[in-house]
């Protein structure tokens, strides 16, 4: 496993727990991390996390939590239990969630504040009567983490460098809206490819369509690393 892998998340934006251990064996010994989202909790429940962890990986699990203090608290337990390196919560749930997710959870989990989707706009923010622009709306969210104790972000690669001006190493920054050369940005709108996303100083990237749905995704996996190496 190169440094260079240890960069990379492959999220298994797929339906069914054979796709996913498909795609984890099919690039055993390029990737270390896994993303399981909304799609492949859904349709497979916590089976598919303790399925990828039997695989030897990593497990970002990528829920977005999203509700009231004690009903987060609880679900950073459950996913405590199920051994997840990393965990979503959308920082627009507040300080006190914030707080509650923190207190509650084990085995060193590593707690990540979405800021702004990387689908979104500036036109999507004043849909939910947000005025700012989207850069401010993320530093916004970011330090209302950060006060609140989070151990990284989730931004786009569009705002790397304004977060690492702004806390410098003190917080992981995690990024999606990856999209190597050529590769199409599809419903992503603030995107970077790979080699400049870690130089602009992101921690990890997460990258989904441009590697599973590829034809030969180890070979798509090879270039990119290849990409990062230099």
């Amino acid at each position: 496993m190169t440094k260079a892998a240890e960069k990379i998340i492959v999220a298994l934006d797929v339906p069914t727990k054979t796709e996913a251990l498909e795609l984890v064996e099919k690039l055993r010994g390029q990737i270390l991390c896994f993303k399981i989202g909304l799609q492949l909790y859904t349709g497979e429940g916590p089976e598919i996390v303790r399925a990828v962890s039997s695989t030897g990986s990593k497990v970002f699990l990528d829920l977005k939590l999203h509700d009231i203090p004690n009903t987060v608290a609880r679900a950073v337990e459950s996913a405590g239990r199920l051994g997840v390196q990393m965990l979503t919560l959308h920082l627009s749930g507040g300080s006190e969630m914030i707080r509650a997710a923190i207190a509650a959870r084990a085995n060193n989990t590593l707690l990540l504040g979405v800021t702004v989707l990387t689908s979104s706009t500036e036109e999507t923010l004043r849909e939910i009567g947000v005025q700012d622009q989207v850069d401010d709306q993320v530093l916004r969210l970011a330090k209302l983490g950060v006060d609140a104790g989070i151990d990284g972000i989730v931004a786009s690669p569009h705002e790397i460098k304004l977060l690492r001006r702004d806390f410098g190493n003190k917080i992981k920054i995690v990024v999606p809206g990856i999209r190597p050369g050529g590769a199409e940005a599809n419903d992503q709108k603030r995107t970077m490819s790979p080699r400049d996303a870690l130089d602009a100083g992101a921690d990890h990237l997460v990258i989904g369509r441009p590697i599973i749905a590829h034809r030969n995704p180890r070979e798509a996996t090879k270039r990119i690393l290849e990409d990062i190496a230099g």
